[in-house]
């Protein structure tokens, strides 16, 4: 929003000395000592915690607001209200009277030049920090980013991503995509676009509305950020360019309040598909589609247009079959699909762990067969049957036509009341490797068995009672480890701790080489 009280509360200079030491976003709170969430002062340069932490950020800002009874105060006491403060970590600008995040600037720009004096400020600790740590690893066999795989030292080489705001459903999605391989390397291999030229060009930009709004490219950001994870170089990447294009586009998803991760996967890939399709600054993106020779014609499944990288790697069919329980006429419709909405059945929605002893235990194929078993269709959903002319009593069941390379399963655990939307918080067995789909298959005689064979590679977990609250992790495998991520913390886990999670959303990677492993 734009914020009509930075003129009287942005006081402070970008190259104050009042500033503390070291690494911005390891500032402590000037109260309790706290470097969690540290929030800046633009009037005084104080720093304190944010109000997910002790709140004193927000007290500050209250305080200043008492009236001194004992004491005159002066036109500049009145004029500064401590009201505007910035994160130390990803540099957004709040406003408590506004009671919202700010986008505009000051005349003279001194919100964007305390950014950058920020930034410097952070590349400065940890260059220095980078430095030590070179150091210590010349002088010490002990490295704890190192370890030991069949007697051979490996490095750690996972970036996490910096939490922006109740980005976490962000993040989840974006480290398990980046598992995909096939996926993955498609963006990473793609030639980067030049967005800024002139006095901007290598800079990193902060967008407020008063810059516009051209030349944004989702593909582009989504490519930058790709490229950041797994390289090493740093142990979190703050992905707020890509966010910026995310608020940009999809408008849904402005705001910093938790958000549902499976939504935001959909708006992710439809719109990755739609600007690969369009392409960017004139350049068609699909062309280097095209030039893969590994997603030939035949595994592109078409969704509103021609085939991308996004429909050869997650595209699917569905045959929906409806039969008039009148008249027996049969309709059929084809339908792509990206991902798969499974029930959890209602069964099972009492088990809450694994280890629960009322009853069986809720397993994928259980959410599979519930989704292609034959349903008849209740009085709200009745079919308008053609030869009848009018709307029919009707079953309905679906087949899988064609299978995608990489098979997405989002469960749903989230179900509306009367007043709220609760959550489904029923643990569901899934197996680590051999899903086996060809059950589910409409014409399974014309796959082959490893074609239907499919091995997990990610795994998205929502953790608390609500979609609009909670947090997400995500377990993902890469060259044969598992990482579990939280944000900006990745560490190392184990299949046992993997396949114990409540999952949320499930990737599936079909299997090509033959092994033989047991089945679902």
């Amino acid at each position: 929003m734009e914020c009509p009280h930075l003129s009287s509360s942005v006081c402070i200079a970008p190259d104050s000395a009042k500033f503390p030491n070291g690494s911005p976003s390891s500032w402590c709170c000037s109260v309790c000592r706290s470097n969690k969430s540290p929030w800046v002062c633009l009037t005084c340069s104080s720093v304190h915690c944010g109000r997910y932490v002790n709140g004193h950020a927000k007290k500050h800002y209250e305080d200043a607001q008492i009236p001194l009874s004992n004491h005159k105060k002066s036109e500049k006491q009145d004029k500064a209200q401590h009201t505007v403060c910035m994160d130390c970590s990803s540099y957004s600008t709040y406003c408590y009277r506004c009671d919202d995040f700010v986008v505009n600037d000051t005349k003279l720009g001194l919100v964007q030049k305390v950014r950058e004096h920020l930034q410097n400020l952070e590349n400065s600790a940890f260059t220095a920090d980078r430095h030590r740590k070179r150091k210590l690893m010349e002088n010490s066999s002990l490295n704890s980013k190192l370890l030991k795989v069949n007697g051979s030292t490996t490095a750690i080489c996972a970036t996490g991503l910096r939490n922006l705001g109740n980005t976490c459903f962000m993040n989840a999605i974006l480290q398990s995509l980046s598992n995909i391989e096939q996926f993955c390397c498609y963006f990473k291999e793609l030639p980067a676009v030049e967005l800024r030229n002139g006095k901007t060009a290598g800079r990193r930009m902060y967008h407020t509305r008063s810059q516009g709004d051209n030349n944004v490219s989702l593909v582009e950001e989504f490519r930058k950020t790709l490229c950041a994870l797994w390289q090493g170089s740093q142990t979190a990447f703050s992905p707020e360019s890509l966010f910026y294009v995310v608020w940009k586009i999809m408008p849904n998803f402005r705001g910093y309040q938790q958000q549902d991760a499976h939504e935001f996967m959909r708006y992710l890939l439809d719109h990755l598909h739609l600007e690969l399709q369009g392409g960017f600054n004139g350049v068609s993106r699909s062309s280097v589609l095209q030039e893969n020779s590994t997603l030939s014609a035949s595994n592109k499944c078409c969704i509103n247009g021609a085939s991308t990288v996004v429909t050869a790697i997650f595209g699917g069919i569905l045959q929906n079959e409806v039969n008039c329980l009148i008249c027996g006429t049969e309709s059929r419709k084809f339908d792509p699909f990206l991902d798969l909405s499974l029930d959890i059945p209602s069964q099972f929605r009492s088990k809450r762990s694994k280890n629960q002893e009322n009853g069986p235990v809720c397993s994928l194929r259980d959410c599979l067969r519930s989704f292609t078993d034959l349903e008849e269709l209740d009085e709200t959903e009745l079919y308008m049957c053609h030869k009848c002319k009018k709307k029919q009593k009707s079953t309905k069941k679906f087949w899988i036509q064609k299978l995608p390379k990489v098979l997405c399963l989002h469960l749903k655990r989230f179900h509306w009341t009367a007043y709220l939307r609760n959550k489904v918080d029923t643990y569901v067995e899934f197996p680590l490797r051999g899903l086996d789909m060809k059950c589910y298959l409409l014409e399974p005689e014309n796959s082959g068995p490893e074609n239907c064979l499919y091995d997990l590679a990610a795994v998205v977990v929502h953790h608390g009672s609500g979609v609009g609250s909670g947090h997400y992790t995500a377990y993902a495998t890469h060259e044969g480890r598992w990482f579990h991520f939280n944000d900006s913390t990745v560490t190392l886990t184990d299949e046992e701790t993997v396949v114990k999670a409540k999952a949320y959303i499930l990737f599936y990677v079909e299997r090509q080489a033959k092994a033989g492993s047991d089945k679902l």
